[in-house]
């Protein structure tokens, strides 16, 4: 069976989401016949409409951390996932500061809606569980949010890493060994760094330490966007030689034996 991603924004960071510089909706993993949705934030719900992809055939979602353009449109969703909430079905992953709030940042998720799913769960770097049946570890980040985290998705076709906000760090790089496909938040472009994101250059050093078979950047700021992250990734690719993709909005990647990209999903 096909593992699938779909990018529904590839947008990130206070200004890309301001202005849908791209939608910020985040991506939709789709794998052993179950839907799992990652950090919905502005756009995903428009976008799942776009592409016809129902929100009733949700199956979790997930949410890294406590900042709006990755988690504004997950209550939405979670009604959507639950039929309005006539059905008690589905998961809810998320950070600390999402599910019970941390250092003032939420929670985001009302009781409402925990009520509404099957099984809703706090988690933290470290954590193992099983999300859809399918065994996800919880991998660190460092980010202002310090309850941030990323996920490892151990799927039939190979493992899948979303790294959540962060600095660099070797910890972080070191949990996604083993990777088949590496997401990475590439916010910045070369010699653009901020605080508690990644940039260009941080890449090398993911691809040289992981060595996936593909990396895809997504929750691209409004100066990445603008310098262009096409070259941006065709840069990380020549200096590794790991082949290195800057994801689109409503970008759908096929996995099995081989990596098909497909570069925008329609109806």
């Amino acid at each position: 069976m096909t593992t699938e991603l779909t990018f529904l924004g590839t947008g990130g960071g206070r200004y890309a989401a301001i202005y849908q510089t791209r939608s910020t909706g985040g991506l939709v993993l789709e794998t052993e016949g179950k839907r799992m949705h990652i950090d919905p934030g502005p756009g995903a719900l428009t976008n799942m409409s776009r592409i016809g992809m129902d929100p009733a055939r949700t199956d979790a979602v997930i949410i890294s951390h406590c900042h709006p353009d990755h988690y504004s449109d997950a209550e939405v969703l979670i009604e959507g996932m639950c039929k309005g909430g006539v059905s008690k079905r589905g998961e809810l992953v998320g950070s600390m500061s999402v599910m019970k709030g941390f250092e003032g940042l939420g929670p985001r998720l009302t009781d409402y809606h925990f009520r509404m799913v099957s099984k809703h769960t706090c988690v933290s770097a470290g954590d193992v569980l099983e999300v859809c049946g399918i065994r996800t570890d919880v991998i660190s980040s460092l980010h202002s949010d310090r309850t941030a985290v990323g996920f490892r998705f151990r799927t039939p076709d190979g493992v899948i890493s979303y790294v959540c906000d962060t600095h660099r760090n070797d910890r972080v790089i070191k949990e996604c060994e083993g990777s088949r496909v590496l997401i990475l938040p590439i916010t910045r472009p070369t010699k653009a760094r901020i605080q508690c994101h990644l940039c260009t250059e941080d890449a090398i050093g993911f691809a040289q330490a992981v060595r996936p078979e593909l990396i895809l950047f997504t929750h691209m700021g409004v100066r990445m966007i603008q310098d262009g992250p096409g070259a941006e990734a065709t840069y990380i690719e020549n200096a590794t030689g790991v082949r290195t993709v800057a994801a689109e909005d409503l970008m759908t990647v096929r996995i099995t034996d081989t990596i098909d990209i497909s570069k925008v999903r329609t109806l």
